[in-house]
């Protein structure tokens, strides 16, 4: 049965499949893990832990496990069963991925936007200028009634609800630029100007649909589809699961998907229960007893300190690989027993080694976490996405396929335990090292083998939008605290690398120095010989001391002039009041004037509600930004005592 299972998976025949073959030589990799495990639960019962599941395994181990989960031997994964919410429009909570777009959406924290979204546009060829609108609006309409999370909305206290499919707002509208009548250059500059709107204002789903959908009609019979879509919900999974639908929809008037059991509201409030689990205690108690010998982020020379930026966009490299060497350089991957991620990673950290000047340091990387609690999690759209935080740790010299290994157990490890995300292990890591910035602002991200665990890709054709052109493609990223991102991607049987970066941060031969060694490094790949290689990294495993590049985990000036002692006044008695109940304090627990918000347990999202109900309250707004300055009682205080105008209204928390 689990030969089946593979089989179905990994696109092969179940007769050339032995016993003694690997889930990773066969094709697989952790994103079809995923997709496997869920398959296991569906088809035998089994619920299977990530812990459970390498990529390394042969057939006959993973059976190994799979009848020792039967025989109930063993109990390390979390037996939740998603059920339908009693009211699909009640609110319910952000995962912890969403928290950290949310707060970044209120100017808390440093490298923060007003939206976090990505922008894409796609080529079309053969476009009927007069049916496709209508068919795209159709079909969009269709699909925010298949998909409820198109029709969700972010409320100001940090909850979701999702709006009842008859309500008027819940249309996603499309909005069309009829350029067939331009010249070709008048027609590109419009094209530029509209990309250019697109990717520094993206769609806020606090007070409107999350989608931003436009339509270019070109000279020619050509067009553009264009998406901005707000990462508070859509994430890169679900990036491909709402295209597919979409022109699933739109090339046919009588399409009818099968229906969704569950919603993403059902998913969020079911996972809500992990922490009740021993399961999810014993990964906290793993990542916990970890995270006092975590390194720093790579120490990359700075331009300027990242609390001084205040830019709109986030600025792109990009490279792509085509069919034929990307070919080769997956079967490479499959020959030395690694996933081409891993691989990815290991360049990307000998090119960080370099940059920084130290061998040891800290990602965080971005995974498609979706666990396999029902078998409709997949073909959901939702922001399921969380992080995973990375110590990486160079030796002094190596070669890529040693250190392709030793990333493959790195992540292996992290997602084993994974039912803690990586923006909870942030937290509780900037807790203890006392910082408000960023822990972890480089990032690795891959969603290669997001198609094949999908089992379908994009279309190649739309009916009235015609044919679907992914290599003529263009997309660009913001996403909150983040100052580099890596990104892997497949398009049409290439390989595509982008950095996405806050250009203003760098000095530009850094980024750029960057990104060349990482392409280089990943190109000599496709070759046997680059894979044995040995390469030099630095003597250093951590900055010095006197380092003089600016370090983004460093904490900003935070002002001190604020003793400690009892309350003073009514006004820091009113935000004592406030933190206690937004954090639930019992009332024995003491509050000074020097009380620090987040050493009594408070994290970005409380900080958020909390300044909130002091302004509904009529005393003026605090921004997160400032209160981060100085978050204890007094320094709060003083704050709201700067600000102009001050109400003398009720000092109530509520």
């Amino acid at each position: 049965m689990l030969r089946g299972i593979w089989a179905d998976v990994l696109d092969v025949r179940e007769d050339e499949i032995a016993s003694g073959d690997r889930f990773l030589a066969l094709g697989g990799d952790s994103v079809l893990a995923v997709r496997m495990a869920a398959l296991v639960r569906r088809r035998l019962g089994v619920v299977l832990a990530l812990s459970d599941i390498r990529v390394e395994q042969t057939l006959a181990e993973l059976a190994d496990v799979i009848r020792d989960r039967s025989a109930g031997r063993t109990a390390d994964a979390p037996d939740l069963h998603i059920t339908r919410r009693p009211d699909p429009l009640t609110p319910f909570p952000l995962l912890p991925l969403q928290q950290g777009y949310f707060v970044g959406q209120q100017d808390g924290w440093e490298l923060s936007y007003d939206s976090a979204h990505h922008y894409l546009d796609i080529g079309l060829v053969g476009v009927d200028g007069e049916e496709a609108p209508e068919a795209l609006q159709d079909a969009v309409n269709r699909l925010a009634a298949h998909q409820p999370t198109l029709r969700a909305r972010i409320l100001s206290d940090g909850r979701q609800h999702i709006l009842d499919v008859d309500d008027p707002a819940a249309v996603v509208p499309l909005r069309v630029h009829d350029w067939r009548g331009l010249g070709e250059q008048q027609a590109a500059r419009r094209l530029a100007e509209l990309r250019e709107e697109m990717r520094r204002h993206g769609p806020d789903p606090m007070s409107g649909p999350g989608v931003d959908l436009r339509l270019s009609l070109l000279p020619g019979g050509r067009g553009r589809l264009h998406s901005a879509t707000s990462l508070l919900l859509v994430d890169g999974w679900s990036s491909g699961v709402f295209y597919r639908d979409l022109f699933a929809f739109a090339a046919d008037w009588n399409t009818v998907l099968a229906p969704l059991d569950v919603d993403f509201g059902d998913y969020v409030t079911t996972v809500q229960r992990l922490p009740e689990t021993p399961q999810w205690q014993a990964d906290r108690d793993w990542w916990w007893s970890r995270l006092d010998d975590f390194p720093q982020p790579p120490a990359l020379p700075l331009a300027v300190e990242p609390d001084a930026v205040r830019v709109p966009v986030m600025e792109s490299l990009h490279q792509r690989m085509d069919a034929s060497r990307w070919t080769r350089l997956q079967q490479l991957c499959r020959e030395h027993q690694v996933t081409p991620s891993a691989a990815a990673l290991a360049v990307y950290a000998v090119a960080l080694a370099r940059a920084a000047g130290h061998r040891r340091f800290l990602l965080n990387s971005l995974q498609l976490n979706r666990l396999p609690l029902h078998p409709d999690v997949h073909r959901m759209v939702g922001a399921f996405s969380s992080t995973v935080l990375l110590p990486v740790d160079l030796p002094e010299r190596g070669t890529l396929a040693e250190l392709a290994h030793a990333c493959q157990t790195l992540i292996g490890d992290a997602l084993a335990h994974n039912l803690v995300s990586g923006v909870e292990v942030s937290r509780e890591l900037a807790r203890r090292r006392g910082s408000t910035r960023p822990v972890a602002p480089v990032v690795f991200q891959s969603t290669l083998g997001v198609d094949a665990a999908m089992g379908s890709t994009i279309p190649d054709e739309a009916g009235p939008l015609g044919r679907i052109d992914l290599t003529d493609h263009h997309q660009e990223l913001r996403t909150p605290q983040v100052a580099l991102e890596a990104r892997l991607y497949e398009a049409r049987d290439e390989l595509v690398i982008v950095f996405s970066l806050v250009a203003e941060l760098f000095h530009p031969s850094v980024v750029r120095d960057l990104f060349s060694e990482f392409t280089v490094l990943l190109e000599s790949l496709v070759s046997p010989s680059g894979w044995q290689i040995a390469h030099e990294l630095p003597q250093a495993l951590e900055p010095a001391a006197d380092d003089t590049a600016l370090r983004l985990d460093a904490r900003p000036p935070v002002r001190t002039a604020q003793s400690g002692g009892p309350l003073c006044d009514d006004l820091e008695r009113a935000v004592a009041a406030c933190w206690r109940e937004v954090l639930d304090l019992p009332e024995g627990v003491p509050l000074d004037r020097a009380a620090d918000f987040f050493a009594l347990g408070g994290d970005s999202l409380n900080a958020v509600r909390m300044l909130s109900r002091l302004a509904r309250s009529g005393l003026p707004h605090v921004t997160p930004r400032a209160f981060l300055a100085a978050p204890t009682v007094a320094g709060l205080a003083a704050s709201i005592r700067e600000k102009p105008g001050r109400g003398e209204r009720s000092l109530s928390p509520r």
